[in-house]
C-alpha cells in the first residue's frame, strides 16, 4: 500500500514514502528533502548464512550522476565502482543500523541506497540512515526499533540541522549523529578545536531531532509495517556449555592476563585445539559451538575483571596509556617521516610535498573539487601477523584515512602561506588497537619534520567502554581485544586547545549523554599526555624544508598571455619542462608555479621572465638578426620581441645592398628607442658605432 507522510525538519519538508517503488524488496522507502530524493531497499535471505562468524550485512550507497543532471567522468560514461565518498556514506549508514538487528540473527542482509535526485546542496548520507530504518522496520525482517540521523552544524554560534555544503564549509562544528529515541549510537564529524562541552551541546541538539524523527517513523510503522518473519538461532546444549567451560575456564583466566598479543593469541589457539581434541568424538557436529562458548567465556572473564577490579588485559588501569616512542627522519630521501609506536601499534607517517598537478580531483553529484591536502592509510596483513590476498584498498582503509585526514583541517596552513600540495601516508606496521589514531600522531610528527608550517601538533586516542547494567568503565587507548569484547569504539583527535575530529561507534543499543561526556573528559587527559610526548620530540615545524623537497617559484602573467605561454598543443610549456627538468602549473588567472629540486627552477624562472619581459627605452640589447630586407633588418632583442633597424641606421656609411652585409643569425648590438604610431618597435644602431667624444 502506497503512503506519503511529511514532517518539518530544518526548515524543509521531510517526506517519507513507500509502496510505489521497488515493491519486490523485503522493504523499500523513498526519502525526499526539498528537491533531493533517495531510494532505500533492503532484502534478506530466509535462512541463516553458512560459514560466517559475523553478521553478514552489506550496505551499498550510490550517488547516480543523473541525479544532478551530470554525466559520469572518464572514458566509459557509466557509474562503476563506488567512489571514496560513496564508501564513507555506506559506512555511516552501516554503523548505527548493524547493532540493532537481534542477537543470533545471521541471515544475509543487503541494503542499497540510491540518490535519484540532488539539488547539489544537501549531502544525502544522513537520509540514507533514516530511509534504511524505515525500510527495515516496514519490512518483514526482524529489527528492534526505529533509528534516525541528522547532520548538525554550528554557524555563527547557532546550531542548524542539515546544513548545506556551503554552510558546512563555514561551520566550526560539523557532525553526523545517529541513534534511537533517547540514546546515541553513532557520532562522526570534525570541528575547529572546540571544547568537550561544545561538542556535547551539538549532540544534545541533534538528539532532540532524532527523537522526533523516530516518533514519526514509529507512527508510520504502526500503520503500515509487516509482521516479522521467524528465524532460528542455533541452540547450544547446556551439557556442551558446561563441558567446554570446565575444560577451558581456568586457562582462559590465565591467557587473558598475558600482556603480549602474539603470546595471548597462541595460548588461545592451543586451548581451542585441546578442547576440540577432548570433545570432537562426543560432539562431532558441534565444533563451531566450541568456539562460540569459548569466546563468550573469554568475553565474560575480561569484562568482569575490568568492572570488578579495574584491571585490563595487559594489566593497565582504565585511564592508562601504553608506552609511546616517537622517532623522526626514519626514511632518508622522503620529505618528512616519523615512526610513532604506542604499545603494539605502530604507524610510519610519511609527508610528500608537490604542486598543483599533484592535487586529488574529487568528482561527485555535488561539486568538483581539487584537494591540496589528503591522507592515505594502508593496513597490510603483516601488521597483525596474517596472510591475506591483496585486493586493493579496503573500505576500512578508506574510512580510517578519512578520519585521520579530517583531524588536520584546523591546523593545515592556508594555500597563500604554503602553496604546496601535501600528501600524507600512514603505513601501519603493527596493529593492536587504535591504528587510525596512531596515524594521526605519526603524520603530525612527519609534517613538522618536513617543515610544513602546521599551527600545532594533533594527536588521537581511541576510547572504549565496558557496561554491565549500571556499572560503567571507560577505557583509554584500547587494545584490539578490548575493541572486540567491549561496547564502544570512540576515536577523538585534537590539539592542546580542542577537538578536531571524532568517530563513535556503539555495539550495544546506545549510550547516554552522561557516558559520552565522561568518555570525552577522559580522552582529553589522554590526548594531552600523548601530545606532551610528541612535543618533546618536535615542538614546532622545522624552519626549512627538506633538501629533497621541491621548491616552488611563482610568477604572474596576464590572462591574455596564458595561451602564448602554453603554446599550441602545450608546445612552449612542455619545452620548458623538458629543458629544465621541472614541473610547471599555470591557473586560469595567470599564476605560474615552478616546482624543482634545485637550481633548475631559477633557470626556468629566468626563461619565463624573459618570455614576458618588456624592453626599456634607451636600453642597449645584444640582438639576433631574424629577417633581412632591402629597407633594413629585423632584430630580436628578447624572446618574441623584434624590431626594425632601418637601412639608414645600420652603418655610419650608406649601404646600397643590405643582404651583402647582413645575414640571418648575425648578432647585432642595437638600442631601443620606443615604438611608432602603430606600436611597432623601433631600433637604432648608428649612434652605437660612433667613436666616443673625448
Amino acid at each position: 500500500m502506497f503512503f506519503s507522510k511529511k514532517m518539518m525538519l530544518g526548515g524543509k519538508e521531510l517526506v517519507l514514502e513507500s509502496g510505489k517503488m521497488a515493491r519486490q524488496a523485503n522493504g523499500a522507502a523513498v526519502v525526499k528533502y526539498g528537491d533531493n530524493m533517495l531510494l532505500v531497499t533492503i532484502c534478506a535471505q530466509k535462512t541463516p548464512a553458512v560459514g560466517f562468524d559475523f553478521f553478514p550485512m552489506t550496505v551499498e550507497y550510490k550517488e547516480k550522476m543523473y541525479a544532478a543532471g551530470k554525466f559520469p567522468g572518464g572514458f566509459i560514461k557509466r557509474e562503476s565502482r563506488p567512489s571514496n565518498n560513496e564508501i564513507l556514506s555506506a559506512r555511516i549508514i552501516d554503523r548505527p543500523i548493524r547493532p540493532l538487528f537481534p542477537e543470533g540473527f545471521n541471515n544475509e542482509v543487503q541494503i542499497m541506497c540510491s540518490v535519484l535526485s540532488s539539488d547539489g546542496e544537501i549531502v544525502m548520507d544522513v537520509f540514507g540512515i533514516i530511509g534504511t530504518s524505515l525500510a527495515v522496520n516496514l519490512s518483514d525482517i526482524p529489527f528492534s526499533q526505529p533509528v534516525a540521523a541528522v547532520r548538525v552544524g554550528r554557524l555563527n554560534g547557532e546550531f542548524i540541522a542539515n546544513p548545506t555544503i556551503k554552510q558546512m564549509k563555514e561551520c566550526d562544528i560539523e557532525l553526523v549523529i545517529s541513534g534511537g529515541k533517547g540514546f546515541i549510537s553513532m557520532v562522526e564529524g570534525e570541528s575547529k578545536e572546540v571544547s568537550e562541552d561544545e561538542l556535547l551541546s551539538a549532540v544534545q541538539f541533534g538528539q532532540k531531532i532524532i527523537d522526533d524523527i523516530c516518533d514519526f517513523q514509529a507512527e508510520i510503522v504502526k500503520e503500515f509495517g509487516k509482521p516479522k518473519f521467524t528465524y532460528t538461532v542455533p541452540e547450544i546444549s547446556q551439557a556442551l556449555i558446561d563441558k567446554v567451560t570446565s575444560l577451558s575456564e581456568s586457562k582462559t583466566h590465565e591467557f587473558t592476563k598475558i600482556k603480549i598479543k602474539e603470546d595471548r593469541n597462541e595460548a588461545r589457539r592451543l586451548l581451542h585445539a585441546d578442547v576440540v581434541d577432548a570433545l570432537e568424538e562426543e560432539y562431532p557436529e558441534d565444533e563451531k559451538h566450541f568456539t562460540t562458548v569459548m569466546h563468550d567465556l573469554e568475553k565474560d572473564i575480561v569484562r568482569k575483571n575490568i568492572i570488578k577490579n579495574n584491571i585490563r588485559i595487559d594489566g593497565r588501569k582504565p585511564d592508562q596509556i601504553r608506552q609511546i616512542t616517537c622517532e623522526l627522519d626514519i626514511l632518508p630521501r622522503v620529505h618528512g617521516s616519523a615512526l610513532f609506536t604506542r604499545g603494539e601499534t605502530q604507524s610510519l607517517g610519511v609527508c610528500t610535498l608537490g604542486g598543483d598537478s599533484d592535487t586529488q580531483t574529487i568528482e561527485n553529484i555535488y561539486e568538483n573539487e581539487e584537494q591540496k591536502f589528503y591522507l592515505h592509510y594502508n593496513f597490510p596483513p603483516f601488521s597483525v601477523g596474517e596472510v591475506k590476498r591483496i585486493t586493493g584498498v579496503s573500505r576500512r582503509e578508506i574510512g580510517h584515512g578519512n578520519l585521520a585526514e579530517r583531524s588536520f583541517k584546523p591546523v593545515i596552513p592556508h594555500e597563500a602561506d604554503f602553496p604546496y600540495t601535501i600528501r600524507l601516508v600512514s603505513e601501519i606496521l603493527e596493529s593492536n588497537g587504535s591504528s587510525s589514531m596512531a596515524s594521526v600522531c605519526s603524520n603530525s610528527l612527519a609534517m613538522m619534520a618536513a617543515g610544513v608550517p602546521v599551527k600545532k601538533q594533533v594527536a588521537g586516542i581511541a576510547m572504549g567502554l565496558i557496561k554491565e547494567g549500571d556499572d560503567v568503565v571507560i577505557l583509554s587507548d584500547i587494545l584490539g581485544d578490548e575493541d572486540h569484547l567491549g561496547d564502544m569504539d570512540f576515536k577523538v583527535t585534537g590539539t592542546e586547545d580542542g577537538i578536531c575530529a571524532y568517530q563513535m561507534d556503539i555495539k550495544i543499543q546506545g549510550i547516554s549523554i552522561e557516558i559520552m561526556k565522561k568518555a570525552l573528559e577522559q580522552a582529553k587527559q589522554g590526548r594531552k599526555h600523548i601530545l606532551g610526548i610528541m612535543n618533546a620530540t618536535i615542538a614546532a615545524p622545522r624552519a626549512a624544508l627538506s633538501e629533497h623537497a621541491p621548491r616552488i617559484l611563482n610568477y604572474k602573467i596576464a590572462v591574455d598571455e596564458i595561451g602564448m605561454f602554453v603554446g599550441p598543443g602545450g608546445k612552449n610549456i612542455k619545452g620548458i619542462i623538458a629543458e629544465y627538468g621541472v614541473k610547471i602549473d599555470v591557473d586560469d588567472n595567470g599564476y605560474i608555479k615552478i616546482l624543482s629540486d634545485g637550481e633548475n627552477g631559477e633557470a626556468a624562472l629566468k626563461h619565463i621572465q624573459s618570455m614576458f619581459a618588456k624592453p626599456e627605452i634607451g636600453a642597449i640589447y645584444d640582438g639576433v638578426v631574424r629577417g633581412v630586407k632591402p629597407f633594413g633588418v629585423f632584430v630580436e632583442i628578447m624572446p618574441r620581441i623584434e624590431g626594425l633597424v632601418h637601412v639608414s641606421e645600420l652603418s655610419l656609411e650608406r649601404i646600397a645592398n643590405v643582404e651583402e652585409h647582413f645575414k640571418m643569425g648575425d648578432k647585432l648590438q642595437v638600442k631601443y628607442i620606443g615604438t611608432d604610431k602603430e606600436g611597432r618597435i623601433k631600433l637604432v644602431r648608428k649612434e652605437l658605432l660612433k667613436p666616443e667624444v673625448k
